[in-house]
């Protein structure tokens, strides 16, 4: 078998290989997706706030220190 016939081979199993794997996965319901998405949103937004908070502190700190 030539090596291109030989990598084909090996591709076509791969991708049968990962149909079986995404078959055998359980797969969220339509609630249990919007609560699971509802969570991870809040969780931005309220480190992005963090972040935020903390990146203010810290650059009023760093005029204090460069003005002196």
């Amino acid at each position: 078998m030539s090596k291109v016939q030989e990598s084909v081979q090996n591709i076509r199993g791969f991708f049968a290989e990962v149909v079986g794997e995404v078959r055998k996965s359980s797969w969220p319901d339509r609630r249990e997706l919007l609560s699971s998405t509802a969570v991870v949103i809040l969780a931005v937004v309220v480190l992005s706030f963090f972040v935020g908070a903390f990146d203010a502190v810290l650059r009023e700190l760093l005029k204090l220190l460069l003005r002196g």
